[in-house]
């Protein structure tokens, strides 16, 4: 592993390659310790360079031979060190350069480049794992054509995969070993290069696309997990044609490919017709996952399967342009799911999380802009900014041209950029051609510039005149090494609602506004609505069309309003959110303070009529009877947070509404209960997570029979959804139940990892003092090892990131106890070490005695005498300036 100081890459030093590779003929004879890499490369000058010594990238690598045009090259003639191969003298034109290398996938617990999840060999090659194949030229602007022939023993690999087609396969005569050859005709970069050998079961099925080409479709599992694929295949047949008739896309090759392992850093990787996946987001049953697991296989399967065109065959030019290819596809993929579900719960899903995790990074020593200036570890920029706001950016391009000019640039850029490795700037462009608007240079802003934008509204109606007036100013706080911004472009969906609840026509200076947009532009703006016939209550921001944070003088009553008559869904929640918010923070600093908490009757009147609303989607009331999370509160308070006084004022606020609406939270119980079998789909889910909010709200309140029902639910259910729901209810609640249902949870599964780490998860997630020592407990039992990612984010994750009060006790004892663990995981897997450490980002945020004692976990981190470049570079920001 290597752990010096990484040196800072900067996009002002972008250059074109010196050499491109035009093909690559790789050779893989798999070997659990000792792995041979035969590569082929087609090398030539690059016009656009300067001629200059070949130097390809390696990491931790074992050279064999090196051949130039067939002819082995003398030991003085290259240097090659386990990190870089430097040929000082290549011709001039275009030549072959053959490398051999051993690698040790056994050995490779980074579970970067070829490594082994259980017996299974597997490639991550994202961002710069290829390099630790072969040495090669790992950026994502050369792209090549590629070839891979995969030897391997029968017995241990007998299905052998890589990307493209399949050209051949057979046995290796006088051997007890097979090959498989395979052919990607698409250019592509070295990072979307995946090999899989293993003995795996499969599910086929088939999908015929739009200009009628049946293409073969194949999900591989562990042996006797096939049952589960059902819902992941059909996820993807989902997902291709959504993806042909809303952005008129077609699958390319003859065959596609999923692979479900059981040890993966990530979500799932989008390699070139062969996608790598973590098996959670593959494998799925009524009695395996719950709705929540189903909902994230449809979304990361069309992810996936949607970078084939926004990622493979467009891709980035260079790191920085990360947010081109995973904003998008996460846009795309939040639309897909918005038309496959409910466009107003996905919404509100989304932004909930894009608060929880991207505003936290914003408002942190972590913060950065969509598209970075400059990186040390690329790896750590695979983040909410990049991924949930960069989705955020396309949205906004949409919402100011319309649909069908989003549309007509979209084609443009898939024509224009198709078989290239683009940039932000190019992709932007297609909407400037396309809408001929000029306002797109400004608009960039929104890439270059870190921070979230504070917009503060102020209304004003003249009764005489019929007029109403918005006074809106932005500003963007500073953050890390960005102490001044530029006012950014933001369209500000809008609309005035009248008594009766109707929105009221929206004349702009005397024409209709179109689409309800305003859009922001300078540090400050009016905006004079005329022919207004009654003083409206202001709808701002609608479907949070901009990813702001919004300051807008609103009586309460006005918010009770909006919460029962505005038109949009997302404003309707947001209002509901607000007024308990504003309640929350109050009763956080009473609880600091010891006075009493007080109760808001106009927000237990809201949340009655929304609770008894037919009209109503389930899932939407669901999430409006949810408060604010601890993190949301924590966010509004922006500094001298104790989590233990949130935590108390919103668990209160819970059982004041179980206790003011119990007749009706135990009505709607029943009335959600869906007779018949398990179904995933988006209504029966809905009715689900109303049913089960219900009976949380209801058991908050101590009360022994609701305690006894959600045990009763427990014991009966018929679904994992239903079963967990209980249970992580049960888990809130020091009771003889609670005791009985983990016990019996880990007995009923304790042979299959997936579920089990919902076990973990659970237990590290419970809000009260005794949890570190459990967590410290369960680090030792055989459910656990530090070797798998899943395990790891189960157990250490979740306390970490999910138990706010536990992992910021106020003795430091968690935060000792998590820096421990990150020092003992770095050497082993730098990536989720420095995920884990980000737990630590708001640490400024904290009251005064819980800051000092993460300061000095953190220091303490720094310090170690060897580090990753991964966690240097996480803590050394995290640090930053204090």
């Amino acid at each position: 592993m290597r752990t010096e100081e990484p040196r800072p890459v900067r996009l002002q030093d972008y250059r074109p390659p010196d050499w491109l590779i035009e093909t690559v003929d790789l050779d893989v004879s798999l070997h659990p310790t000792a792995t041979t890499v035969k590569a082929k490369l087609k090398i030539k000058p690059n016009a656009a360079a300067t001629p200059a010594p070949l130097v390809l990238d390696g990491e931790e690598l074992k050279l064999r031979s090196l051949a130039l045009d067939g002819k082995p090259l003398a030991p003085e003639n290259f240097v090659a060190t386990p990190d870089r191969l430097t040929v000082a003298q290549v011709p001039n034109r275009p030549f072959e350069l053959t490398i051999e290398t051993v690698v040790d996938p056994t050995s490779n617990t980074q579970l970067m480049g070829l490594y082994r999840a259980g017996a299974t060999y597997c490639t991550q090659c994202e961002a710069e794992g290829f390099r630790r194949i072969t040495y090669f030229l790992d950026r994502p602007d050369v792209m090549a054509v590629y070839t891979t022939r995969i030897e391997a023993d029968k017995k241990e690999a007998r299905v052998l995969l890589s990307n493209g087609n399949l050209v051949a396969q057979g046995e290796v005569l006088g051997t007890s070993r097979h090959f498989a050859a395979w052919h990607d005709p698409f250019p592509k970069p070295s990072y979307l290069f995946a090999l899989v050998g293993g003995n795996l079961g499969c599910v086929e099925d088939s999908f015929t696309t739009m200009s009628g080409r049946k293409v073969k479709l194949a999900i591989y599992v562990e042996p006797g997990k096939e049952d589960r694929c059902g819902y992941a295949m059909d996820s993807l047949k989902r997902a291709m044609r959504w993806d042909e008739t809303t952005f008129g896309r077609e699958y390319d090759l003859d065959i596609f490919m999923i692979v479900a392992v059981s040890a993966f850093n990530m979500g799932a990787m989008e390699n070139k017709g062969l996608n790598v996946f973590n098996d959670k987001y593959v494998l799925a049953s009524p009695t395996s996952a719950t709705d929540t697991d189903y909902a994230g296989i449809e979304a990361v399967i069309a992810h996936e399967y949607f970078h084939n065109w926004t990622g493979d065959r467009i891709t980035c030019r260079d790191w920085f342009q990360l947010c081109l290819k995973e904003g998008l596809t996460v846009f795309r993929d939040q639309e897909f799911t918005s038309d496959q579900r409910s466009r107003a719960v996905e919404r509100i899903s989304d932004v909930r999380g894009l608060r929880a995790h991207q505003f936290v990074e914003d408002a942190g020593p972590l913060a950065h802009p969509v598209r970075p200036e400059v990186y040390r570890e690329i790896n750590n920029f695979y983040t909410s900014t990049v991924y949930e706001k960069g989705a955020e950016v396309v949205r906004m391009i949409r919402t100011l041209l319309g649909p069908a000019t989003f549309r007509k640039g979209m084609d443009l850029y898939f024509t224009r950029h198709d078989g290239q490795a683009a940039t932000v700037e190019q992709f932007v462009q297609c909407f400037a051609d396309v809408s001929r608007r000029d306002s797109f240079p400004q608009f960039m802003r929104w890439y270059s510039q870190a921070g979230t934008p504070d917009i503060k509204v102020a209304p004003h109606y003249n009764v005489q005149a019929k007029t109403y007036r918005l006074d809106i100013t932005q500003t963007i706080p500073p953050t890390p090494d960005q102490p001044k911004k530029e006012p950014m472009v933001i369209p500000l969906a809008l609309g005035l609602v009248g008594k009766n609840g109707d929105d009221l026509p929206l004349m702009l200076d005397g024409a209709p506004l179109e689409r309800g947009i305003l859009e922001l532009t300078r540090p400050a703006q009016s905006f004079l609505f005329t022919d207004v016939a009654e003083q409206p209550v202001p709808s701002v921001n609608r479907g949070f069309s901009a990813p702001i944070k919004l300051t807008l003088p609103i009586e309460p009553d006005d918010l009770r309003f909006l919460a029962a008559h505005d038109c949009d869904a997302f404003n309707r929640w947001q209002a509901v959110q607000t007024l308990a918010m504003t309640l929350l923070k109050t009763n956080v600093a009473a609880v600091r303070a010891g006075g009493a908490v007080r109760e808001d009757e106009g927000l237990m009147a809201a949340l009655g009529a929304i609770l008894n609303d037919a009209k109503l989607e389930p899932a939407f009331i669901a999430l409006n009877l949810s408060p604010p999370s601890e993190a949301d509160i924590a966010r509004e308070l922006g500094g001298d947070v104790d989590p233990d006084a949130v935590f108390v004022a919103r668990r209160k606020l819970r059982a004041a509404i179980g206790v003011r609406h119990g007749a009706a939270l135990a009505d709607t119980y029943q009335r959600m209960i869906t007779p018949g079998p398990y179904r995933p789909d988006a209504q029966s889910a809905g009715r689900r997570a109303l049913k089960n909010i219900c009976l949380d709200l209801l058991a908050i309140t101590e009360a022994d029979q609701a305690i006894a029902h959600a045990f009763a639910q427990y014991q009966a259910a018929d679904n994992m959804t239903d079963r967990m729901a209980a249970l992580e209810t049960l888990a809130q609640h020091d009771r003889p139940e609670r005791a009985a249902a983990l016990e019996d949870f880990y007995e009923r599964y304790a042979d299959d990892p997936l579920i089990i780490d919902k076990w973990l998860a659970l237990q590290a997630a419970i809000p009260e003092p005794a949890t570190l020592d459990r967590v410290r407990a369960l680090t030792k039992h055989p459910a656990f090892s530090i070797t798998n990612p899943n395990r790891i984010r189960a157990l250490i994750g979740s306390f970490a990131q999910a138990n706010h009060t536990q992992f910021n006790r106020s003795d430091g004892a968690a935060y000792t106890f998590v820096a421990d663990f990150v020092l003992a995981l770095d050497p082993k897997n730098p990536q989720v070490a420095a995920r884990l450490m980000g737990a630590f980002r708001s640490w400024r945020a904290l009251e005064a005695q819980r800051r000092a004692k993460a300061e000095a976990a953190l220091r303490r981190v720094a310090a170690a005498p060897t580090l990753s470049p991964d966690l240097h570079d996480i803590v050394a920001r995290t640090l930053a300036d204090s």
